[in-house]
């Protein structure tokens, strides 16, 4: 049975990634997709999530954040394996309010693999992924959490777009119609996997890494 605390969590991915990908194709269709525009808005989008949301779920809103913590033991199978999914299904929600609200579909994404369209989401995520490790390992207070994620998120977002990318998040790419397995998904996890474990190997504090190690088995 899933308590109020567990509802309360996936609910709060549910909403914050549909808030997320809406923010994000709006903003794309009004600025015609201009990245300094997209980035920042999203950003902001983050910080404000990061600050109401982040007490309940710790606001990952995006799977690759979620594979990326999961990897370094900051979460658990089955939770991430939940979050992952709920995650997905509120970009599936955006995107159909979205497009009841335009009052027509988007266009499939006729794109394919590039490689330099994976390179660059692997590098935006794995910018955004060391400001958000900083956040976790070093337990940021919530408003210096948000912040660093909110800024991390527009920097990598910015790297990524010289190669047409910036997406940085599986999920909203589900809802934007820009799930290219190849690219706007694996470069993501790609990206938040390499950035969490570097951050965790080389610059966490050594009692962050004591509370993730497990523990040992009493003789």
């Amino acid at each position: 049975m899933f308590g109020r605390k567990k509802i309360a969590m996936l609910v709060a991915e549910f909403l914050g990634t549909g808030i997320l990908t809406m923010v994000f194709l709006a903003v794309s269709k009004s600025s015609m997709g201009y990245p300094l525009f997209v980035s920042f808005a999203v950003g902001l989008v983050l910080i404000g999530l990061t600050l109401s949301l982040g007490v309940v779920s710790g606001a990952h809103l995006n799977p690759a954040i979620t594979l990326g913590l999961w990897t370094v033991r900051k979460v658990k199978t089955l939770p991430a394996l939940a979050y992952v999914a709920v995650q997905l299904l509120g970009a599936l929600a955006a995107y159909a309010l979205y497009k009841y609200l335009i009052g027509q579909p988007l266009q499939s994404s006729t794109m394919h693999f590039d490689s330099k369209i994976l390179v660059a989401e692997t590098l935006g995520t794995f910018i955004f992924s060391l400001g958000w490790a900083a956040a976790a390992y070093n337990r940021y207070e919530a408003g210096k959490a948000a912040s660093v994620v909110g800024v991390s998120i527009v920097l990598g977002a910015l790297a990524a777009s010289i190669a047409n990318g910036g997406i940085l998040n599986p999920a909203v790419a589900l809802g934007a119609h820009a799930f290219v397995w190849g690219t706007f998904v694996l470069g993501p996890i790609l990206g938040a996997v390499i950035g969490f474990n570097l951050y965790g190997l080389l610059f966490a504090p050594a009692a962050a890494l004591a509370d993730a190690a497990p523990a040992k088995k009493k003789k």
